[in-house]
C-alpha cells in the first residue's frame, strides 16, 4: 500500500555518489543518446534519400527520409511510460542501464540495414522499426540521467548538476559530426554513399559499452533511497502522475516544445537546407556546426549556474522571448547562395538562445514533480515535448519553404515559442521547491 507520510531522516543518510561518478554516468548516457540521434539526423539529411528512397523525386525522398527521423519521437513517449514506471518503482540505476542497452542495440542495427537496391521498400521499413526501438530506449534515457544528477546535487546547485547530462548533447554532437567530417575527407562520395555513412552507427557500440560500464558503478540516488525508507513510492506511478500532476505535464510539454523545434531546425533541417539549397558542401557545413556546438556547451553551463543564482524562470522566460524574435528573423540570415556571414549569424545567435533554453531545463522538469513520480513525470513531459517540437519540425520546415518560400521557415517554431512564453507565465519558480518530497 502506498504511504506518503513525510518523515524526517538524518541528513547523513543522504549519501551521494562521488561527483565524478555522477558527472560521467549522467553525461555519458546523454552523449551516447545524442551521438546516436545526430548520426541518424546527419544520415537522414545527407544519405538516406538516395539509399532508401531512390525511386522518388529528390524533394519527396528528402521529406520521406526526414519523416523516418520523426519515428523515434513518436516512440519516445511509450519509452517514457515504460521506463518511468520501472524507474519510479525499482529505482533510477537499473532502469538507466536497460534503457541504454535498448537504445544501443537499435542504433548499431541501423548500420546493417540493406538499402533499396538490395531489398526494396523493406529497407525503409526496417529503418523505421529500428528507429522506433531506438526511440523506446531514448524515452527512458534523459529523465533517468537528469535524476541521477539532480538527486545527487546539493540544494543550491541542482541546475548546475542538471546541466551535466545536458552537456552530453553537444559532446555527442561534436563526436558524431567530427567522425562524419573525418570520414567525408577520407572516403570518396561514392564510398560514403555505399558504406561510409554506416560507420558512425557501428562505432556507437564502443560508446555504449563505456556507458554501461560507468552506469553499473553507480549507487541508487539518495533521494530515491530516502523515498523507499519513508515508504513514499508508488506501485502505479503512471496512474499517479496523470491523476495528480497532469497540469505539470501539459505545462512542461509546452515549456520545452519550442526548444526542441529550435534544436532540430539548427541541426537536422539546416544541414539538409544548407547543402541542398545554399551551396555549402556537407563537410564544410559540419565544420561550421562543430564550431557552433562548442558555443552551445558553454552556454548550457553558464546559464545553468545563473539559474541557480537568480532562478530558472527569469533565465528561461528571457530566452523564450528571444526565440520568438529569432524565429521571425533567421530566414533573412539564409538569403543568397553560400552566404557565410549569414550562416554564421544563424548558427551563432541560434545556439546562444538554444544553450540558454536547454541548460536549466535539466533541473526545471524534474522539479515540477515529487520524488515518487519524478522519473515518469519528467520523462513523459520531455518526450511529449519532443513529439510536439521535433518529430515533424524538419519536415514541416522543408514543406513550408517549398510552398511559401524561405521566409516561412520559422513559422512553426514561432507558434511554439509563443506558446512557451505563455506556459512560462503560468508556471511558478521551481528553484526553491522541496526536492526531497
Amino acid at each position: 500500500m502506498e504511504n506518503t507520510t513525510n518523515l524526517s531522516l538524518p541528513k547523513e543518510k543522504l549519501e551521494r555518489d562521488p561527483v565524478k561518478t555522477v558527472i560521467l554516468a549522467s553525461m555519458m548516457g546523454t552523449a551516447i543518446e545524442f551521438f546516436d540521434f545526430y548520426a541518424y539526423g546527419t544520415a537522414s539529411a545527407a544519405y538516406f534519400p538516395s539509399v532508401f528512397f531512390p525511386q522518388t523525386t529528390p524533394l519527396l525522398a528528402t521529406l520521406l527520409s526526414l519523416l523516418t527521423f520523426g519515428v523515434a519521437f513518436v516512440a519516445r513517449p511509450f519509452g517514457s511510460f515504460l521506463f518511468g514506471h520501472f524507474g519510479d518503482r525499482l529505482g533510477r540505476k537499473k532502469t538507466l542501464v536497460v534503457s541504454l542497452l535498448v537504445m544501443g542495440v537499435a542504433t548499431v542495427s541501423i548500420g546493417f540495414i540493406p538499402g533499396y537496391g538490395s531489398i526494396g521498400v523493406w529497407g525503409a521499413l526496417l529503418l523505421c522499426l529500428c528507429r522506433f526501438v531506438q526511440g523506446i530506449g531514448l524515452g527512458g534515457e534523459w529523465s533517468g540521467a537528469v535524476l541521477v544528477a539532480t538527486e545527487n546535487a546539493p540544494e543550491d546547485k541542482r541546475a548546475l548538476y542538471g546541466a551535466f547530462p545536458e552537456v552530453g548533447a553537444p559532446i555527442g554532437f561534436f563526436i558524431c559530426n567530427g567522425l562524419f567530417f573525418v570520414l567525408e575527407n577520407i572516403l570518396t562520395p561514392a564510398q560514403m554513399q555505399s558504406f561510409g555513412w554506416r560507420i558512425p552507427f557501428w562505432a556507437s557500440a564502443v560508446l555504449v559499452f563505456i556507458g554501461l560500464y560507468v552506469r553499473r558503478r553507480l549507487q541508487e540516488t539518495p533521494l530515491f533511497k530516502l523515498a523507499q525508507e519513508r515508504d513514499n513510492t508508488t506501485r502505479s506511478p503512471l496512474r499517479e502522475v496523470f491523476k495528480s500532476n497532469w497540469k505539470e505535464i501539459i505545462k512542461g510539454t509546452f515549456l520545452m516544445g519550442a526548444t526542441y523545434a529550435m534544436f532540430f531546425t539548427l541541426t537536422t533541417w539546416s544541414l539538409s537546407y544548407a547543402t541542398m539549397a545554399l551551396g555549402f558542401s556537407h563537410s564544410e557545413f559540419l565544420l561550421l556546426l562543430m564550431g557552433a556546438i562548442v558555443e552551445f556547451a558553454v552556454l548550457i553551463m553558464a546559464t545553468s549556474v545563473l539559474a541557480d543564482k537568480i532562478g530558472r524562470k527569469k533565465v528561461l522566460m528571457t530566452a523564450s522571448v528571444l526565440l520568438v524574435v529569432f524565429s521571425l528573423v533567421f530566414p533573412f540570415f539564409l538569403e543568397g547562395k553560400h552566404n557565410m556571414v549569414g550562416m554564421l549569424l544563424f548558427l551563432g545567435v541560434g545556439f546562444v538562445i538554444m544553450g540558454t533554453l536547454y541548460g536549466p531545463v535539466g533541473a526545471v522538469l524534474p522539479e515540477l514533480f515529487p520524488t515518487k513520480v519524478r522519473y515518469s513525470g519528467a520523462g513523459i513531459t520531455y518526450n511529449l515535448a519532443a513529439v510536439v517540437g521535433a518529430a515533424v519540425a524538419p519536415t514541416i520546415t522543408t514543406w513550408l519553404i517549398a510552398q511559401y518560400g524561405l521566409h516561412s521557415a520559422g513559422l512553426y517554431m514561432f507558434v511554439l515559442a509563443l506558446v512557451s512564453v505563455v506556459a512560462w507565465a503560468l508556471t511558478p519558480e521551481t528553484k526553491d521547491v522541496d526536492y526531497t518530497k
